[in-house]
């Protein structure tokens, strides 16, 4: 029997293991021969976004304290139990950023807004999407976008993610969509699917030759728009090859029950969290976004001021609001550690010794762009945890990011307006 096979083939020929993804790295030898050995399991990678920042006073710890020898501060403190796992970095921003309601747009890609002649607003490839093009070619999706119920302190974007072009990609915001996206099987028989692939890539054929004929006598602007029009299709056209690669492929086997409708704040980010770990867990997707939900958290913790209002927290009412939002977000990030730990790999391992997780916000407290608070955690990037790093003040975020990327093994030499890795995060 050949060691290597199709992961799909394996898929629709033993249906009992379609839950069980991670041992597509396993191949047939495992079952033949006991002294087989798997291969390590996928890499991953989870993106939070909080939108508006933290409370300076109390979320980021003593910058006289750096190293593993640190105490975490009282915004952090619900991490305690997870504190050789988590490293908090000061210093970092993105020095194109403007915009000081915009947490999310230019978090995951550093892009200077201006970079485009002629637009009032560009951007640039996000960090997840990066993930996704070198790690998602195996997972029946090659990313997940998240968004919360309602928005408030991310600004511009359809979810966390941007392409290749800098163009805003689509999240889904309501919890039992995602699982149903991730899970239900499509009832239509395969053939009208296959009907439906072949009718849309069509017509993609014929605007594209439409496209083309009018391509002569252009001037250079107009070439230009042509030529991102064009990519726009070669974009679809790679989507419409990935879902008819696995049109015959059943989805995995829900490992949680479907979530009951119209979660808000708390509940609704943590049914996400668990669809995120099942998606991890199904190997349905090996990188995933989230924007975390802002006034529906505070209104789920009792909290009458909008998530807006409680950004220009000073010493009173709103302050209190903001440390204990704050709290929250660190008990919710605590809880996924400790699912991601729970979770079991086909090797032996856990999902959290080969996912790398990113929590934080273009925005650092109230207004200020500088110092965007930063958690990493996870075993996925080959990171050096348990430590607090205070960076000098002109680092890049996206310094961040390209340490990240070169530890999950993607190889590339910058991302964003980053200048070069952070050595001192590299395990």
């Amino acid at each position: 029997m050949k060691s290597s096979f199709n992961r799909r083939h394996f898929l629709r020929g033993t249906g009992a293991l379609i839950a069980l993804p991670a041992l597509e790295s396993i191949g047939f030898r495992r079952f033949a021969s006991a002294a087989s050995t798997a291969t390590a399991a996928p890499k991953r990678a989870v993106f939070f976004g909080m939108g508006f920042g933290v409370t300076k006073e109390t979320w980021f710890p003593d910058v006289k304290q750096t190293g593993t020898d640190y105490q975490l501060s009282e915004g952090l403190s619900p991490l305690a139990r997870h504190q050789s796992d988590i490293t908090v970095v000061q210093g970092c921003s993105n020095q194109f950023s403007n915009e000081a309601h915009w947490g999310s747009t230019f978090w995951l890609t550093g892009a200077n807004r201006y970079s485009v002649p002629g637009q009032s607003m560009a951007n640039s490839v996000s960090v997840d999407q990066v993930v996704a093009q070198n790690l998602g070619k195996e997972t029946r999706f090659g990313s997940l976008q998240l968004n919360p119920s309602e928005l408030q302190g991310h600004g511009p974007g359809l979810s966390l993610a941007w392409d290749q072009r800098g163009k805003p990609v689509a999240g889904q915001d309501d919890p039992v969509q995602v699982f149903h996206k991730l899970f239900s099987a499509d009832d239509l028989p395969l053939e009208q699917r296959q009907a439906a692939i072949a009718e849309n890539r069509s017509v993609l054929d014929a605007v594209h030759t439409e496209a083309k004929r009018v391509q002569r006598g252009l001037s250079k602007t107009d070439t230009d728009k042509l030529d991102e029009y064009f990519q726009g299709i070669r974009d679809i056209e790679t989507r419409l090859n990935k879902d008819e690669e696995w049109l015959d492929v059943p989805k995995a086997k829900p490992p949680l029950e479907e979530p009951a409708p119209g979660l808000k704040g708390k509940a609704e980010i943590e049914i996400m969290q668990d669809l995120i770990v099942a998606a991890l867990q199904t190997d349905s997707t090996r990188a995933l976004t989230y924007r975390l939900p802002g006034n529906t958290l505070l209104q789920s913790l009792e909290v009458s001021h909008s998530a807006h209002n409680v950004s220009h927290y000073s010493p009173g009412e709103r302050m209190e609001a903001s440390k204990r939002r704050d709290k929250t977000h660190s008990a919710l990030l605590a809880r996924f550690i400790d699912k991601l730990k729970a979770t079991n790999e086909a090797d032996g391992s856990n999902l959290f010794d080969h996912t790398s997780v990113a929590f934080g916000s273009n925005i650092s407290s109230i207004h200020y762009l500088t110092n965007c608070p930063t958690v990493l955690t996870g075993g996925g990037a080959n990171l050096k945890l348990g430590q607090h790093l205070v960076v000098s003040e002109d680092t890049p975020l996206c310094n961040v990011w390209l340490t990240m990327l070169n530890g999950m093994g993607i190889d590339v030499e910058r991302h964003g307006d980053s200048s070069g890795i952070i050595k001192e995060l590299q395990g």
